[in-house]
């Protein structure tokens, strides 16, 4: 089989996640942190018709880059890489299932307290301010019938610099849930956010089939 460009867009992705990952026969490919505050699932194009497990996907991913167009083997301990039209080859071990980080249950989301559209745009923004103002918080705040709001600032901090940008608008209620800006690794593109009060938060990729669970910070 060949990996298609999506595939290897979810598995760079998922590689800023976790180093680990178990592929298991089908189509969809998951993935957790090792904190296990995160939690990624994507439906590729590409069928594994195999269970294997990788110990090291950016190491993996870059001995795939060494060819131009390889065409992958899978067998049971590994996985063979060869170039379209022969002359180079690459044998990739597989790694122990048992000792991977990946989620084990699927994650059902409970009852969402507050829901809002966060765009590539608010992202590109989200992360430039955390990097310009060297701060690692993000802060999703409303007030019952104003506008939604994320900040990034630095919550340790009272002196802190902070950012903020509206993301919707006719709050259903007062509410404030922290994230850490380096949990937000998503693939690009828009998303539908859903958030409960009970600690987590569900981002849903509007145009491609990946979302992700993110557990809220404490307050």
């Amino acid at each position: 089989m060949k990996l298609s460009n999506d595939t290897r867009e979810v598995l760079k992705n998922f590689s800023t996640i976790n180093q680990n990952l178990l592929v298991k026969n089908g189509t969809v490919i998951g993935t957790m942190s090792a904190m296990k505050n995160i939690v990624a699932k994507a439906t590729v194009p590409d069928t594994f018709n195999n269970e294997f497990a990788i110990y090291d996907l950016n190491e993996f991913l870059s001995a795939m880059s060494l060819f131009k167009d390889p065409t992958l083997t899978f067998d049971e301990k590994s996985v063979r890489f060869n170039e379209e039209g022969g002359g180079s080859k690459l044998t990739y071990m597989f790694s122990d299932p048992s000792i991977v980080t990946a989620p084990k249950t699927e994650i059902t989301m409970p009852s969402v307290d507050v829901d809002f559209t966060f765009t590539q745009d608010t992202f590109n923004q989200i992360l430039k301010a955390s990097a310009v103002l060297g701060v690692p918080d993000v802060v999703l705040k409303g007030t019952t019938g104003g506008n939604i709001e994320l900040t990034v600032t630095d919550r340790k901090n009272d002196t802190s610099n902070d950012f903020s940008i509206i993301v919707g608008e006719n709050s259903p209620n007062d509410f404030t849930y922290f994230f850490k800006v380096e949990n937000l690794k998503l693939l690009s593109g828009d998303y539908k956010v859903e958030v409960s009060q009970k600690g987590i938060s569900h981002f849903v990729n509007v145009n491609k089939p990946v979302e992700y669970f993110i557990a809220l910070e404490a307050a």
